[in-house]
């Protein structure tokens, strides 16, 4: 493995600018499979107040992407997701500040809406970014398939490594939630949970949403794969089959509760269902829910030791 002085200095500024942009990106244009999921629900739902608000969001993001504006006006809380290739050089607290830079940079350049405030005092940063802000995961990517699940996105270069930005809007990271389930509760006790956890969201994280479960773990590994799972492009399943229908189950079950596009009737209640799992203790099962409105924005990229970036979701 290559020496970490051996990673020049422009290598960390590609990191900044690319965490730049992924952040304008994310808030401007939406994912394909997002959109087309959106499409789907326009034509399959049944419900009049359902399809008009459904006509609605696909004008917002059409007009968002041809005046390159922003699909929402909340800004979110940043969120990066990073996978490290097995044999990345890179000093990860460069990337870290460099990270850190960029979403500043995109807050006051752009500008952005600021959103990070001190959790007592209230006092605006004015930069998105503060004490562990942005949130920042690592993850180091397997040499194969085969050791291990990923990310979307298995073109991380080995020598190199992806962000993942995921601007999380209040409305819905406000419903969030976790509970620690016994083994006695089964696997009706983690649907149960998880339904409730929707019900209870109703129109607030603005409907439809994408479902993000973490199952197993611990407290903490629970709620960050419920994240995670966020971060997964609709229409992929995990790939444990039992956990596959049950995402499945779910997807169906979520939309016979009829909240509907932003809470006011339809059967388009989800867009997705999607859990990470983990194993566990044989005396607990966690289970977190972390919903993403609609507007589940999110961007990509991939930086090479050589400074290069490829932009994608």
């Amino acid at each position: 493995m290559p020496a970490t002085n051996q990673v020049p200095a422009h290598v960390y500024e590609a990191v900044e600018e690319a965490a730049m942009q992924l952040y304008i990106r994310a808030l401007k244009v939406l994912p394909p499979d997002l959109k087309a999921a959106l499409a789907q629900a326009r034509a399959t739902e049944t419900d009049e107040s359902g399809r008009r608000f459904l006509d609605i969001m696909l004008e917002n993001v059409e007009v968002a992407e041809r005046d390159e504006n922003l699909v929402c006006q909340d800004t979110g809380t940043v969120v990066f997701w990073l996978e490290i290739g097995e044999e990345c050089a890179f000093n990860l607290a460069r990337v870290s500040a460099a990270v850190k830079r960029g979403t500043e940079r995109a807050t006051v350049e752009h500008p952005l809406r600021p959103n990070a405030v001190h959790p007592l005092t209230r006092k605006n940063t004015m930069t998105n970014t503060g004490r562990h802000l942005p949130a920042m995961h690592y993850e180091f990517v397997p040499g194969s398939p085969e050791d291990g699940p990923r990310l979307p996105g298995a073109d991380v270069p080995a020598d190199g490594l992806k962000l993942h930005c995921l601007p999380k809007g209040s409305g819905s990271e406000n419903m969030s939630f976790l509970k620690m389930l016994i083994p006695a509760d089964g696997v009706a006790g983690v649907k149960r949970f998880i339904l409730e956890c929707i019900v209870e969201a109703g129109p607030k994280p603005c409907p439809p949403t994408i479902v993000g479960v973490g199952l197993g773990g611990t407290a903490d590994l629970c709620t960050a794969l419920a994240k995670r799972a966020v971060l997964r492009p609709l229409g992929t399943h995990n790939d444990d089959p039992v956990v596959a229908a049950l995402e499945d189950e779910l997807f169906a079950a979520a939309n016979e509760l009829g909240i509907g596009p932003m809470g006011l009737g339809g059967r388009t209640t989800v867009l997705g269902v999607n859990i990470e799992h983990a194993h566990t203790h044989i005396t607990q099962n966690p289970v977190a829910v972390n919903l993403q409105c609609w507007a589940a924005r999110r961007a990509s990229a991939v930086v090479t030791p050589a400074g290069d970036v490829t932009y994608g979701f």
